[in-house]
């Protein structure tokens, strides 16, 4: 990959990655538990949570490496007491769904800088706007894709242990344990990438359409 490129490449993906975390923080708060805001991570300063792997190293090999594949990676957890919220339960939800919100939000704003960029295309800015938002929308379309896919600890996971009822949701919150070897296995043996490139797929055809982006 172009240097230029990378760097352009870079700031929306560590965004997608920060303010994911930052979200789940204050919704967290908003719902009684000041954990992370007491631990100084509800805020959009991506070095309050990058991890140097999931934030840098990941998302670095894959930009360098790729060739218009799935761009992911992750920050540091931000720390949730789930037993400090109003309702754990129901707010569980909330708090789970804040991240991939996060990631809908930037999606839209980088798929409206995007068709600002290629209606500028006599300003020198254009074609780096459109290599960010390019990026931009790669990387929050699938960190979205992806935490919504249900195992815990993933955010999908948790909603899904906010929405069943209380027995069923205490027996597949007890998966959590197992949740990342599972991921693994699911991810190497291109289980995941077939069942969520489909509707990454039909999530970007409806942005291309929404704002009449070209294919």
């Amino acid at each position: 990959m172009d240097p230029t490129v990378f760097i352009l490449a870079a700031l929306p993906v560590i965004l997608a990655i920060t303010l994911h975390e930052a979200a789940h923080g204050y919704v967290a708060r908003h719902f009684g538990d000041p954990t992370a805001w007491q631990a100084g991570r509800i805020t959009a300063n991506p070095l309050k949570h990058i991890d140097p792997v999931g934030t840098i190293l990941v998302p670095a090999i894959i930009l360098l490496l790729s060739t218009g594949g799935i761009l992911f990676g992750w920050a540091k957890p931000v720390p949730v007491n789930f037993g400090r919220l109003h309702h754990p339960k129901r707010d569980m939800l909330w708090v789970a769904a804040a991240g991939p919100a996060a990631n809908l939000a930037m999606l839209l704003f980088w798929a409206a800088l995007m068709k600002l960029a290629l209606l500028q295309t006599h300003s020198f800015f254009s074609l780096p706007m459109q290599v960010m938002a390019h990026y931009g929308m790669g990387v929050n379309i699938a960190l979205m894709v992806l935490n919504l896919f249900p195992l815990p600890p993933l955010d999908g996971g948790r909603i899904a242990v906010s929405l069943l009822p209380p027995e069923a949701a205490w027996r597949f919150a007890q998966v959590e344990r197992f949740g990342f070897p599972i991921m693994l296995l699911l991810l190497f043996t291109g289980v995941l990438s077939s069942l969520l490139t489909p509707v990454m797929r039909v999530l970007e055809a409806l942005i291309e359409i929404l704002f009449q982006l070209p294919s």
